[in-house]
């Protein structure tokens, strides 16, 4: 992953304005002092594991129902689109959108909806499941040669709660407290502990979501 990728993916959706994904070249010390701000969200890219399939299912009961906007994952190899839109959506308002940007469109229709009812207006909406898939052939969103499927996950600073949004999962997971000065170390250090559940793993890199 990196940020050309997701931005492609951004600007299909008719997201624009001043707001634009940057690469996180380290999860701790000057690489995220360098991370511009502000940022509101982060998007991780991690190898889906034994180990870390076995943490999601003690973590079941973590699910947060604080009123946030969820989207579940239904669609196969959905890739980053499912982080992106967890991303913009929990951020809409600092957003600029333009004016038939399918995504502003697709929120303001699953507003009120379920998160599994707006996995399955997702999966309906052609417009954005064709954006997806065009900058998906270009490889980002492939399995790698030895058959290690990757997946995307968002941190978003919601009202001052740091949230993690895994459409795998059938809710949001609440970090505690953040603010905009250390959004980016507190979901930093979220991410580590992706890293070091896996053990001689170093699949991982992180885009973040930051004004410029």
């Amino acid at each position: 992953m990196n940020d050309v990728y997701v931005f492609q993916i951004m600007s299909k959706l008719g997201v624009s304005g001043s707001w634009r994904f940057v690469d996180i070249l380290g999860l701790e010390g000057e690489p995220l002092t360098a991370v511009p701000k502000p940022c509101c969200a982060l998007m991780l890219l991690f190898p889906l594991t034994q180990q870390h399939e076995a943490f999601r299912t003690q973590q079941a009961d973590k699910v947060s129902g604080d009123p946030v906007y969820f989207l579940k994952q239904t669609a196969s190899n959905s890739c980053g689109t499912i982080a992106l839109v967890h991303a913009v959506a929990n951020n809409k308002a600092k957003m600029t959108f333009d004016s038939s940007s399918v995504l502003k469109i697709f929120l303001d229709e699953t507003a009120s909806m379920s998160p599994d009812a707006r996995a399955k207006h997702l999966e309906g909406n052609k417009v954005i499941c064709e954006a997806h898939n065009e900058v998906a052939k270009e490889g980002q969103c492939r399995p790698d040669a030895e058959k290690v499927n990757f997946h995307f996950i968002a941190f978003v600073n919601v009202n001052g709660q740091l949230y993690e949004f895994d459409g795998k999962m059938n809710g949001p997971v609440s970090h505690g407290a953040t603010k905009d000065e250390t959004f980016v170390s507190d979901a930093a250090k979220v991410c580590r502990s992706f890293v070091e559940r896996e053990k001689n793993e170093v699949r991982f890199s992180a885009v973040a979501l930051c004004q410029a």
